[in-house]
């Protein structure tokens, strides 16, 4: 049997969504095997900067949202500074409640090339962050309960884990994963949105917030009309402004977001999965 000494929550977490999920995972565990817990929010660029080192005694729930159906590509590159060293993992992806697609298999992939050991995931749902009704609110209570008894099972799993644990199977297609999910439109023409960047109308005061918010360090903090650098449409900037002062336009975005929320208004379910088996 395992000792594992701590917990950590390690994620990316624009809107605060994958935040929640991830910390109350990491939290139940904790409590469940006696252990210290730590946390690891690499959402800003200056966060992005020291590898991600891990030890062998450590257990580590880490989250990334979905976009486009897979792991954030802009991330790529920080995670693959990951030294695992060991470790147990649990990869969890948040999804706006459409699917979560190749996600979670890639989150899986990423973690054990790093050379941690994932034993169990999940596949949680957050409001989208391209609206404030596309799974609103989520994760709700529900969702969290659903949280803390994964967690506990997760804990139970590494009290039977062998020295070499088998690698927890997820849905999804193996490497080479399917391409990001492509928005069309009525004719199924591809819309394409990389380039969009919200807009700020006079009811910001310039208090700056949505420059320190932003993932990318795209926003100007002398001038916050101004985007710098690239946009991921993770939303921060628009949810987290106290003055609802930023805004998308673009006719493509607007459709996207639209009938997403038109498709997808049910509640979608979690998905949880161990080592071994999974469940859908």
């Amino acid at each position: 049997m395992r000792t594992i000494k701590r917990v950590r929550a390690v994620y990316f977490s624009p809107t605060g969504t994958t935040r929640k999920v991830v910390a109350t995972v990491a939290k139940h565990i904790a409590r469940a095997l006696n252990a210290t817990r730590g946390e690891y929010n690499f959402t800003l660029p200056e966060t992005r900067t020291a590898p991600l080192t891990f030890a062998d005694d450590e257990l580590v729930v880490f989250g990334t949202p979905v976009y486009a159906g897979r792991v954030p590509n802009v991330l790529l590159p920080y995670l693959a500074t990951i030294a695992g060293n060991g470790a147990l993992a649990v990869p969890v992806t948040v999804f706006g409640n459409r699917n979560y697609d190749d996600a979670l298999v890639e989150l899986r992939d990423i973690l054990a090339r790093g050379g941690l050991n994932p034993v169990a995931a999940a596949a949680f749902v957050g409001e989208h962050s391209f609206s404030r009704v596309l799974a609103k609110d989520r994760p709700d209570t529900r969702d969290l309960d659903t949280a803390a008894a994964f967690a506990l099972d997760v804990a139970a799993t590494c009290n039977t884990l062998p020295a070499e644990p088998p690698l927890v199977e997820v849905p999804g297609t193996p490497y080479p994963y399917r391409r990001y999910y492509t928005p069309r439109d009525r004719h199924g023409n591809p819309i394409d949105i990389r380039k969009v960047k919200p807009l700020t109308n006079d009811r910001c005061n310039d208090c700056g917030l949505c420059a320190k918010v932003c993932p990318m360090g795209s926003i100007n903090p002398d001038n916050v009309k101004e985007i710098t650098g690239i946009c991921i449409k993770c939303g921060a900037c628009i949810k987290k402004c106290p003055r609802d002062a930023k805004y998308y336009d673009d006719a493509g975005y607007l459709y996207h977001q639209h009938e997403l929320e038109e498709t997808y208004p049910g509640r979608a379910a979690v998905g949880l999965f161990y080592s071994g088996t999974y469940d859908l």
